[in-house]
């Protein structure tokens, strides 16, 4: 007998989540479908520490295309997942589908055998692929997740490349105020200690801020790692996560970026479960957490309630204010024409494009704003350095 945890989805589109003892996983999938339960994800309690171990997104897309291929060729899944065992570019990768081939060899479906594996296959991949399989169109589901993993992997590509920038200027600027503070400052404290309490109050700052990245260096970094230790208990708390979430959205360009960011993941993941026969209660339920924002997700909340009463998803989503107008004038329309799936992938494709031009106008934005704020300091510096020294020719 084994322990297992699942996630599943109830037919009204509820998550349970929970821990059931079987002999083997697929007893403990009768024994949820026996409840009504569709599982989504399914972990041998033991083995909840693989989560770890991960593979690149694009390579997982890759391989999903390479095996839809392969079925669309002919050849048996079962071959199929054994080739892509065998490839050498991937290791990782390639021991992950030897194990599917062997959990299939043995009689499990590629659902379970993925299901057993979520350090590599999230539950929305999980889901969607059994929805292929029972459905009868594995093929087109393999060939739409690849997609849909290619496709995040590439919007994660482009917010990444496009951070390197800005991320090589705070770290040069940090560097350079270290140094300026570190070794620079100290050596004009002999030169006013006549001075003493005379100094200039921008002075006082500069050789108090010299004091603390340099003399009080350990006191600091400890100081420095108590305040973030704190912010980090403080912030598990949900109330203040979502104040500070709120706020983040309603910062002029992060807000921006930050909707955008989200309505392309959730109309990804919402539009491609939908389009491979995925019920829409399951598919908003799977979604809610691909959206990767916890105002989002709440908002996707209130949508399956709605949906679930026989409201329109249009609704909640625009009550919430988090999606642009033209988003929900979309969904809407999709809801009425009876074409949502391909309306969520086409708002995806539209927001991903609007991300993209929201990255280059911010990371030209950060770029002379990191640079003022350094020349900004070193003026400062340079201020409380002079300021002193006039006082120095007036006492002589």
């Amino acid at each position: 007998m084994a322990s297992f945890r699942y996630i599943a989805v109830s037919p009204s589109g509820q998550r349970v989540e929970g821990l059931l003892i079987g002999q083997s996983e697929q007893a403990v999938i009768a024994e949820l479908e026996s409840r009504q339960l569709v599982p989504v994800e399914l972990v041998p309690r033991h083995e909840r520490a693989r989560r770890s171990q991960r593979v690149g997104l694009r390579a997982l897309g890759q391989s999903y295309e390479q095996l839809a291929d392969l079925l669309h060729a002919g050849v048996p899944l079962l071959r199929g997942l054994r080739l892509l065992g065998g490839r050498t570019g991937s290791p990782k990768l390639s021991a992950v589908f030897r194990g599917l081939a062997e959990a299939v060899e043995k009689g499990a479906d590629l659902g379970q055998a993925m299901a057993d594996r979520p350090e590599v296959f999230p539950h929305v991949q999980v889901a969607m692929v059994r929805a292929g399989e029972r459905g009868g169109f594995l093929e087109k589901v393999l060939a739409r997740v690849g997609a849909l993993v290619t496709a995040q992997a590439d919007l994660r590509g482009k917010v990444i490349g496009n951070l390197v920038y800005p991320g090589v200027l705070i770290t040069f600027g940090v560097l350079v105020i270290g140094v300026i503070f570190g070794k620079f400052v100290p050596q004009f404290r002999p030169m006013f200690a006549k001075l003493g309490d005379q100094l200039p109050f921008t002075s006082k700052v500069v050789f108090a801020v010299s004091d603390a990245v340099g003399r009080f260096a350990p006191l600091t970094i400890a100081l420095v790692l108590v305040f973030a230790f704190a912010w980090w208990r403080i912030t598990r708390n949900p109330k203040v996560r979502t104040r500070i979430e709120e706020y983040k959205l309603r910062m002029p360009v992060v807000g921006a970026l930050l909707r955008a960011y989200a309505t392309v993941r959730f109309c990804q993941l919402l539009g491609t479960m939908l389009d491979n026969g995925v019920p829409m209660i399951a598919a908003l339920t799977i979604a809610r957490d691909g959206a990767g924002h916890p105002l989002f997700a709440s908002t996707i909340d209130g949508a399956i309630e709605r949906v679930r009463s026989g409201g329109h998803l249009a609704e909640p989503l625009r009550d919430s204010g988090l999606f642009d107008d033209d988003v929900i004038e979309m969904i809407s329309i999709g809801e009425t024409a009876n074409n949502l799936d391909e309306v969520l992938l086409k708002i995806a494709v539209t927001m991903e494009r609007r991300l993209d031009r929201l990255l280059t106008i911010a990371v030209r934005l950060i770029e002379p704003l990191l640079l003022v704020m350094i020349a900004g300091v070193v003026g400062i510096v340079a201020a409380g350095l002079l300021l002193p020294m006039s006082k120095l020719g007036d006492a002589l």
